[in-house]
């Protein structure tokens, strides 16, 4: 626990930008002082993505209710997140209806835009009731314009279009907050291309620190004592304990006038991709028998799959892992709210107010077509038995999607995405969990041979770090964007309580 900042036990207050679903707030809130009250607390946070605003909402109302109830989730909570209707919605918020209020208050579902100062100046009026608070401020404009990724499919669109993109602006937002609230500590983060991107041939990490500084900031690495490149403001997540390898660029800001120092985040033991989710009940990938006629369950056209497997793999230690492999085809679906193991791995973290539940959110498994449920069955496999993800060059010719760069695969030719099909392994942090985990699995098959699937929204949730508690509104693909979109919480929990002994020393 940390000790607390101002008598009478007054929590911080944060203003929170380009919100997506929370994590970055979550991970503050988190945070309890010495005698069990949270050491922040957010007075208003923006997000102008209906779904994640509706995610952001009911955990700033969960959060009360926490509160109120000594840490444990509520029944009429779990039956809402169980069956989100507009019934058990109404009950949970009539019977809460203050905190529901205070909830609703605090998150706003609007855009920030250059030049329009009504959300600062909404941020100064909530902040008069603080006069002698410090003042926090955190958030990741949109970083689409910065990815590496987003940049590579835009090489033949017009190089201006590009470079006047809205997204590369909105910084500018997130910089109008600092001139006019002059926070005592900022944290700003975003995608790791934002160090090498470009806007009218200048380097907008450049722009970005010219900026800073001119408003009286600097930039403090959470990586490096002495930062002497822009690479030193890159943090790697799976440095400090967070089962993914997550890179971003994470900047933290104090006042030059008070010649602040800002502690490291220190390294912590590597978590894995089975301690995040090898507790989480089992599933099978959604079986349609429309889509797959012939077939009676998903274990018996798994059956076959392996059978066929079997004739065309030439990997002698994938055949054997394969024949280990039974698919029982009367046995029935495992469904998610199985019973569920302790995590092994941060439990008080991600059970949250879930102490003595047994259920799962968000733990559902989307449909695949039939060929995928194969190649998920072959890449998993090979996966367990190579310690890597099979390449394209690795599986079955009769495996091979039905693409125009796969053609020369059989002649040796290199080929673009040979890792198109990724599975996680398990015995080290996932890849970066990114948006387009929404769009199709194929990056984010589970290691377990035995499931053949993707990942579940709460398995990306997991890798993420947010906890168990944590309900993601909007449906399926909604809730995967979510999750890629955001900063793991307990990571953000780390940042906090750096940052929380600094405003101990200089409050």
């Amino acid at each position: 626990m940390q000790k607390a900042v101002n008598e009478g036990n007054t929590p911080i207050p944060i203003i929170d930008l380009f919100s997506g679903p929370g994590g970055l707030g979550e991970g503050f809130m988190a945070l309890r002082d010495e005698y069990g009250n949270r050491a922040f607390k957010i007075l208003m946070s923006v997000e102008r993505d209906p779904n994640a605003h509706k995610t952001l909402r009911l955990r700033s109302f969960y959060r009360r209710i926490l509160d109120k109830n000594k840490g444990k989730a509520p029944k009429e909570y779990i039956e809402y997140t169980l069956d989100p209707s507009e019934k058990n919605f109404d009950k949970l918020t009539a019977k809460y209806a203050n905190e529901y209020k205070q909830a609703e208050d605090e998150t706003l579902c609007e855009a920030l835009e250059e030049g329009n100062d009504a959300h600062v100046n909404e941020a100064l009026k909530r902040l008069e009731n603080y006069p002698n608070s410090p003042t926090v401020l955190i958030g990741g404009p949109p970083c689409q314009a910065y990815s590496l990724v987003g940049r590579a499919r835009r090489t033949n669109e017009d190089r201006e279009s590009f470079e006047n993109d809205e997204r590369q602006t909105l910084y500018r937002c997130y910089l109008r907050f600092i001139e006019k609230i002059q926070p005592d500590i900022f944290v700003m983060e975003n995608v790791k291309g934002m160090l090498s991107a470009t806007r009218k041939s200048q380097k907008i990490f450049s722009l970005i620190k010219g900026d800073m500084e001119a408003l009286g900031y600097q930039l403090h690495s959470l990586s490096t004592e002495s930062p002497s490149s822009p690479l030193d403001y890159l943090i790697k997540s799976e440095k400090y304990g967070i089962p993914q390898a997550r890179h971003r660029v994470i900047l933290v800001g104090t006042k030059i006038s008070k010649r602040t120092e800002i502690a490291c985040l220190k390294p912590q033991k590597m978590t894995t991709v089975n301690d995040a989710i090898g507790d989480l009940p089992k599933l099978g990938g959604e079986f349609s028998r429309r889509n797959h006629p012939g077939f009676s369950s998903r274990n018996k056209f798994l059956s076959e799959a392996q059978e066929r497997l079997l004739s065309a793999v030439r990997d002698d230690k994938v055949k054997e892992y394969l024949e280990t492999l039974v698919f029982d085809e009367n046995e029935r679906p495992i469904k998610s709210s199985t019973k569920l193991e302790k995590p092994s791995i941060y439990q008080r973290w991600y059970e949250g107010g879930f102490k003595k539940q047994t259920i799962v959110l968000n733990h559902d498994t989307r449909a695949h077509m039939a060929k995928d449920y194969e190649r998920y069955l072959f890449a998993s496999a090979f996966t367990q038995v190579h310690d890597r993800s099979a390449n394209l060059y690795d599986f079955p010719t009769y495996l091979l999607p039905e693409h125009k760069n796969v053609l020369g695969i059989e002649s040796g030719k290199e080929i673009i995405f040979p890792d198109r099909f990724r599975v996680q392994v398990s015995n080290k942090p996932s890849t970066t969990v990114t948006a387009h985990i929404s769009k199709d699995g194929h990056y984010f098959i589970h290691p377990d041979a035995s499931q053949a699937r993707s990942l579940t929204v709460r398995e990306a949730a997991r890798l993420q770090t947010f906890p168990d508690d944590y309900y993601f509104e909007g449906g399926r693909t909604s809730a995967f964007q979510q999750v890629g979109n955001a900063v793991p919480p307990l990571l953000a929990n780390q940042i906090a309580k750096i940052l929380i002994d600094n405003l101990n020393t200089n409050s």
